[in-house]
């Protein structure tokens, strides 16, 4: 969890954390991919679900880098 003074971060960490970055940034790509082309309502709500999920995930991991500033 960062403090005010920001985060000790190891360059293993950070590159870690790059990593996972892409990761999740892939995967809601892919998952937003699969919601446009479904055609079924249920599986293109399913994908989206995921692509959001995927993202929150993206967006939580940007935060606390952006915290540790």
């Amino acid at each position: 969890m960062p403090n005010q003074q920001g985060c000790a971060l190891t360059t293993k960490d950070l590159s870690v954390l790059e990593d996972q970055l892409t990761h999740v940034a892939t995967a809601c790509r892919i998952a937003s991919s699969y919601a446009n082309q479904f055609q079924n309502p249920q599986l293109k709500n399913l994908a989206s679900s995921v692509a959001q999920h995927h993202r929150q995930h993206f967006d939580a991991i940007l935060g606390f880098l952006n915290g540790c500033q």
